[in-house]
């Protein structure tokens, strides 16, 4: 028969056996969600100017956008005296039924004809993307495209437009999208590339209006710390380096 220090001693290996591992990959599973705005489209602090491009079959001098002064009251409730909130607005027509596209598109200077891309970059490990759409009961969808540290693009679909008024629209984020490598720095970031509608070939397209707000991620953005870790930061490989 085992002693009892024998059977102690046995204990206490045990737990250190299961203790160790758990320790050497507690950092793997840890996380600090964060919710932050990409884009809030208000005049005070929005992350970029925008354009509209409508595909092969849009209606000469359409589409037109505008920042309307308009809101969400789900979001912002009704009370919004002195507060400056502008939403996204767009008007489309198509000359034909089918699968036409409007692009919306992050740009640098929408008043130039040659206007340059301007993708938003998402900081962390994005978990879920989320935005609020106003729809006007046209059976269009609506998709998000992406593109990851690789140059790969991806498309997730955001849901239908076939509804009245605000929505807030949202998407997981699937773990095949790579966001992090096991070298350092190990979050890599993604960039919010687009946004596209899509109308369905039997719907109308003669009369087509659209508003958009609040674009926001949630995101992982715990790092381990250590010595040196400064240099890793995306400001601090740009200032050495004139890269990000």
């Amino acid at each position: 028969m085992m002693k009892r220090g024998s059977v102690l001693f046995l204990c206490v290996l045990l737990a250190i056996a299961f203790v160790i591992p758990s320790m050497a990959f507690a950092d793997e599973s840890t996380e600090n969600l964060v919710s932050r705005v990409v884009e809030s489209f208000d005049p005070e602090d929005r992350a970029t100017d925008w354009l509209v491009k409508g595909s092969k079959f849009i209606t000469e001098g359409f589409p037109k956008q505008v920042f309307a002064k308009t809101w969400p009251e789900s979001l912002w409730g009704y009370n919004t005296e002195n507060k400056d909130y502008e939403v996204l607005g767009v008007h489309a027509r198509f000359d034909r039924k089918g699968y036409n596209n409007l692009e919306i598109i992050p740009v640098k200077d929408a008043s130039v004809e040659n206007w340059e891309h301007n993708p938003l970059p998402l900081k962390g490990r994005v978990r879920s993307f989320d935005l609020w759409v106003w729809g006007s009961m046209y059976d269009y969808d609506i998709e998000v495209h992406f593109m990851d540290y690789n140059g790969i693009n991806w498309v997730l679909p955001l849901g239908n437009l076939k509804y009245s008024g605000w929505k807030n629209l949202r998407v997981n984020m699937p773990s095949y999208i790579p966001q992090a490598t096991r070298y350092i720095p190990y979050y890599k970031q993604m960039t919010f590339e687009k946004l596209v509608i899509w109308t369905a070939p039997q719907e109308s397209v003669h009369e087509y209006y659209v508003y958009i707000d609040q674009i926001k991620i949630l995101t992982d953005v715990f790092e381990s710390r250590f010595d040196g870790d400064t240099l890793t930061w995306p400001d601090k490989i740009e200032e050495l380096w004139g890269e990000e």
